[in-house]
This record gives structure tokens, C-alpha cells and sequence, in this order.
């Protein structure tokens, strides 16, 4: 399924912009049909994945307990 510069920018929740540059670097593939550039929605996939594996990872990370130091001593 393609997109156009908008859609694609409402499907990564970026600026239209942004997914412009990206196209001018060549970060992003796209195709130009004479009037606009359409996009691969699934080029992302891999990305998206990724994403989401390591916001999953991080999640995990901050609701690790900290645990107890055995060598603090109540000096009261």
C-alpha cells in the first residue's frame, strides 16, 4: 500500500516537512508519479517493530525494584 507525504507523515506522527527532508536525504524510499510522492507503508514495519520492542524494554527497565543495600546501617 502506498502514501502520500501526508498520510505517511499521519502514519509515523511527524511533520510533513520532516518526511520531506527524509525523502531529499534518501533516508525514506518513494516514488514521484509526476504529481506527488507516494511511499511504501511497509518499509516502516521493521522500524516500527523495533520501536516498540524497545519501548517495551525500557518499561521494564524503570519498573525494575530497586533493590536494598545490604551495607546501609541506621546510624541513629
Amino acid at each position: 500500500m502506498y502514501l502520500t507525504i501526508k498520510e505517511t507523515a499521519d502514519y509515523l506522527s511527524t511533520s510533513e516537512a520532516y518526511i520531506k527532508n527524509l525523502i531529499s536525504q534518501n533516508k525514506i524510499r518513494a516514488i514521484h508519479d509526476g504529481e506527488q510522492y507516494l511511499i511504501y507503508k511497509e518499509q516502516f514495519n521493521t522500524h516500527l517493530d523495533q520501536l516498540e520492542k524497545y519501548k517495551i524494554y525500557v518499561e521494564e527497565i524503570l519498573n525494575e525494584p530497586i533493590p536494598e543495600d545490604i551495607d546501609v546501617k541506621d546510624e541513629d
